[in-house]
């Protein structure tokens, strides 16, 4: 069945030649286009689209207050296209909270180096996100919502020295969720790792740190690992863990250009399977792909404990589904039980 797709874009230009785009690929049909806000929100209704491309910067709505109301009215996968710069880095952060989906450059230039493969990169994630995700109800998640019908569910007994992180689609609102029910004494490092763009992860630390209790900062090198604080992998970069025991650091390194993902959560977890697998709680939250399966293999050989997002909280069931039917799982739990065990950890 052809996905159904709504262009929202205030440049004519824009979205024509979007539609060209899309419309070239067999799974794909463009349904309708909008040239602002409060249109693309009676397309929505009246068409009743697969997917959502959303342009931030409109008149009458912009991005954000559209994808809320779309949220509320009649909930769709949207797809934000934006700048790769702070303020869009900035703008795009509001609109994955107001509900969005995903997001990817406005300059397909900035997807591949070449346009054949940015056109197909763009119609790939179109396709996934119809097939693969649903879409969030516009919240605004500053605490997890308490609830008593959630079973409890005992602690770790392993000694835990370090707490890794690993997210992709989804992920940001994830963080939050997890992360914001964490003391500000919580007792261990944490490594967040999260697919993003260089322009956006300084935002995304200072957004994650303003909204929790614990200190969430941009890893930068040589950063040694202090309880209470996690580290957010620097987008475009490798994050490896060093030194030893009771002294760990963090390099941060560019890595090869050719890297599916930088960051990428194997190739962390990797470099942490060396130090302190045993003493370590690998978690990964909702994503599309498998990145993250590999490296928490060998942790789990060697050791560590694997916590896993359930399906029915993920965006995307695809990272923490592979860790599943990889067998590696010690737990398999939604996003609030993950922050109430994480904050029983001692």
């Amino acid at each position: 069945m052809t996905v159904k797709v709504l262009i929202v874009d205030d440049s004519a230009f824009f979205r024509r030649r979007l539609t060209e785009i899309i419309n070239a690929d067999p799974r794909l049909e463009v349904i309708a286009s909008a040239a602002d806000g409060l249109e693309a929100v009676e397309q929505v209704s009246r068409y009743r689209p697969d997917v959502v491309t959303m342009d931030l910067e409109m008149p009458l709505l912009d991005g954000i207050g559209a994808v809320k109301k779309i949220m509320r009215r009649r909930p769709t996968p949207v797809l934000m296209l934006s700048t790769w710069t702070t303020d869009g880095a900035k703008a795009t952060l509001d609109a994955l909270d107001a509900g969005a989906m995903d997001f990817l450059p406005k300059r397909f230039e900035d997807l591949a180096q070449d346009k054949a493969s940015a056109r197909q990169k763009l119609c790939d994630r179109i396709n996934f996100l119809a097939t693969h995700s649903k879409p969030n109800k516009h919240t605004s998640i500053v605490k997890a919502p308490e609830q008593p019908a959630t079973p409890v569910i005992p602690a770790e007994k392993k000694k835990i020295e370090l707490v890794v992180i690993g997210t992709s689609t989804g992920g940001p609102v994830a963080l939050q969720n997890v992360l914001s029910q964490l003391p500000a004494n919580f007792p261990f490092p944490i490594i967040l790792l999260q697919h993003m763009p260089a322009t956006f992860t300084p935002s995304f630390a200072e957004r994650l740190n303003s909204q929790c209790d614990i200190q969430i900062k941009e890893a930068q090198q040589n950063d040694p690992l202090r309880p209470g604080v996690a580290y957010l992998a620097p987008g475009g970069q490798q994050l490896l863990l060093k030194g030893r025991r009771g002294q760990l650091y963090l390099q941060v390194d560019p890595g090869p250009e050719t890297a599916t993902y930088r960051p990428c959560i194997d190739v962390t977890l990797e470099s942490v399977s060396q130090i302190c697998p045993a003493q370590t709680l690998t978690i990964i939250l909702t994503g599309m792909g498998a990145d993250g399966c590999e490296g928490a293999i060998k942790m789990h050989q060697k050791g560590a404990t694997i916590w896993a997002q359930d399906q029915q909280s993920s965006t995307i069931y695809g990272m923490p589904m592979a860790v599943a039917k990889a067998g590696i799982a010690d737990k398999i739990l939604s996003l609030t039980e993950i922050g109430k065990l994480l904050t029983a950890l001692k």
